[in-house]
């Protein structure tokens, strides 16, 4: 059972006001680490692909640079984010992680969809059956996506319905 005392009512009313920048900041951590996964991991350790693919190594390289670059951007910018949250004690775990599935999987699912079949940019893997890597790739992102949804919505349920997260009204 939650306390109703005036600094449970305050650390309630600051997650409130800061709610959505605990959103931003997991969105932003979560694009910032799947970017960075798949940087690392497709990039350079298994060669699979570069960010861009349609000229020479040498041009693939520089554009796995920038997007390194932009994933950090993103991830260091997420850090302070929570750190000011931290700071005000406006923090909220739920939110932040429910941020960090959207930008994962948003980021994923635009790479997947945009990048991959619209732009044509580069393949996640240039194999024979590259629809079976699509598949997996794309509904993988789409799970993250859902599940950071419903941890967002859940919260902003929790807060209609949770008699602490209430304003407090002066009695007549």
């Amino acid at each position: 059972m939650k306390e109703n005392n005036p600094d449970s009512r305050k650390i309630g009313g600051l997650r409130d006001v800061y709610s959505g920048r605990n959103a931003w900041a997991g969105v932003l951590g979560g694009l910032g680490l799947v970017a960075f996964i798949d940087e690392a991991v497709f990039h350079q350790l298994l060669h699979w692909h570069h960010f861009y693919d349609k000229s020479t190594t040498a041009a693939g390289l520089v554009s796995d640079g920038l997007f390194h670059a932009f994933n950090w951007f993103a991830t260091v910018t997420s850090m302070f984010m929570v750190g000011d949250l931290r700071r005000r004690n406006a923090f909220w775990p739920k939110r932040w992680g429910g941020g960090v599935l959207v930008g994962a999987g948003g980021f994923q699912l635009y790479d997947g969809i945009v990048q991959h079949k619209l732009m044509r940019l580069h393949q996640i893997r240039y194999v024979d059956d590259v629809i079976v890597c699509d598949i997996v790739w794309n509904v993988l992102a789409a799970v993250l996506l859902l599940i950071g949804i419903g941890l967002l919505a859940g919260g902003r349920r929790n807060k209609q319905t949770d008699p602490s997260r209430r304003p407090a009204h002066d009695s007549v």
